[in-house]
């Protein structure tokens, strides 16, 4: 973190350079908590100066699977961005489009991508029909900058812009969020990532850099508008503001390092992120870096509500790797809560004869829900209940807060691959009656 403190406890003895790389290690430390000024009104004025951080070059670029980063400008040695509150005609996933609320026609908002020391300059222009403003979820800046809706500054109304304007001083992964009618705007999509690279970083770049936000909505079946005022039944879980089948892979080449950061602004759950085939090492909380000795290895990571983390790992696993919520419900689309439940109900030959009465009847749910996605049965317009989509080996009956890590040996891009090919032996299958003689003695 660069503070007014590290900064002069370093100037009388170094020169800017290397005082630069002494601040930037004690980022690492203790002090990454938010106490970066022994003055707390002047916070701004006394920054040092560095050149604004360049893509590829001091830094490797974040990718954000379904989204985009927001570009910018240099004026003046200041990063200029642009955002834009504005009504979103949103998908989903295929089948299921909504009107929402983002940024720059998207939904979640570009990821804001800078680096640490970095001088920004950003304007929101507000074409919602309400007033709004932004607030920047664990960045260190100036009161009269947070954002709230008329603790900090006054809302900015429809049709105006507003200018935030604060040097970085801390890295890691942060957020940014409406913070006027908090309930509506972020229940309608009003947020998006905030990373910030460190100006010189202790460990190696990783080759890959993914970031995911998560959410949940309320959508009900057939209609094209979330619902807002939800408290307890969500029923479209996203990554980036979209639901598998309609979530993009996570491609790596074998020997990549992989670093996933992340956020979740979901209106009320947290969200365990497990990831198949892997151990990873969660190396920051809140935007803070652990060191290595805190550093907690795992293959899941809990993200509470406001929070983020960043794991990093490897990619020495080849294969196609579910990466999911691990609470249950979450990896399902729109499933109905209203429906009784028939699971181990033995309803006889009275789907048959109901049928007789009702063209096209289907009785489900009795035996299980699995399949239920791909029987194609009809289903209100704008809706994706049950749906998942077709895998290398049939159907994959999951949707939700889904999505695939591939990881390739000899990739020449980093586009899909396609599904993975087994190696000979590495596959699970049907077991043969000599297989089960053999080793079980009967048949089963």
């Amino acid at each position: 973190m660069i503070s007014r403190r590290n900064f002069f406890s370093k100037a009388a003895a170094v020169a800017s350079v290397t005082a630069l790389g002494a601040v930037t290690r004690s980022a690492h430390g203790a002090e990454h908590t938010g106490n970066a000024s022994e003055n707390p009104e002047n916070t701004q004025g006394d920054r040092q100066e560095y050149p604004p951080g360049e893509p590829g070059k001091d830094y490797t670029p974040v990718i954000t699977p379904n989204g985009s980063t927001l570009p910018y400008k240099v004026v003046d040695g200041v990063k200029v961005f642009h955002l834009i509150a504005e009504e979103v005609d949103h998908e989903f996933a295929p089948g299921l489009r909504a009107q929402c609320w983002g940024f720059n026609g998207q939904v979640h908002g570009p990821t804001i991508e800078t680096v640490e020391g970095d001088k920004l300059r950003i304007y929101v222009t507000n074409k919602l029909p309400e007033s709004t403003s932004i607030h920047w979820h664990g960045v260190l800046v100036p009161n009269g900058m947070d954002g709230v809706g008329g603790l900090n500054q006054k809302p900015i109304e429809p049709g105006e812009t507003y200018k935030y304007e604060f040097q970085l001083r801390q890295h890691g992964t942060y957020m940014y969020h409406s913070h006027t009618d908090d309930m509506t705007q972020i229940a309608l999509g009003m947020m998006g990532m905030f990373v910030i690279h460190p100006r010189q970083p202790d460990g190696p770049r990783p080759d890959r850099d993914f970031v995911l936000m998560s959410s949940e909505w309320r959508i009900d079946v057939g209609t094209s508008r979330p619902v807002p005022t939800e408290m307890t039944d969500f029923n479209v879980l996203t990554f980036n503001g979209r639901a598998f089948p309609g979530t993009a892979p996570l491609v790596a080449k074998y020997g990549d390092r992989v670093r996933i950061r992340f956020g979740n602004l979901s209106p009320m759950e947290h969200h365990p992120i497990h990831l198949h085939g892997y151990t990873w090492k969660i190396i920051e909380m809140d935007g803070a870096p652990l060191p290595e000795s805190a550093q907690q290895p795992g293959n899941t990571v809990l993200v509470a509500v406001g929070q983020t983390r960043a794991v990093e790992f490897i990619a020495d696993n080849p294969g196609d790797w579910a990466m999911h919520c691990h609470m249950t419900h979450h990896t399902m689309n729109q499933m109905g809560h209203n429906t009784p439940n028939l699971i181990g109900v033995k309803p006889s030959n009275l789907g048959r004869r109901v049928s007789k009465l009702v063209p096209g009847y289907m009785q489900m749910g009795e035996d299980g829900m699995a399949g239920m996605g791909e029987m194609g049965m009809p289903v209100p317009p704008n809706s994706i209940p049950m749906l998942g989509a077709p895998g290398k080996h049939g159907y994959i009956d999951m949707g939700g807060m889904f999505t695939i890590l591939k990881v390739r040996e000899n990739l020449t891009t980093y586009d899909n691959p396609g599904w993975y090919e087994n190696p000979p032996g590495t596959l699970a299958s049907l077991a043969n009656n000599e297989e089960l003689r053999r080793d079980l003695g009967a048949l089963p």
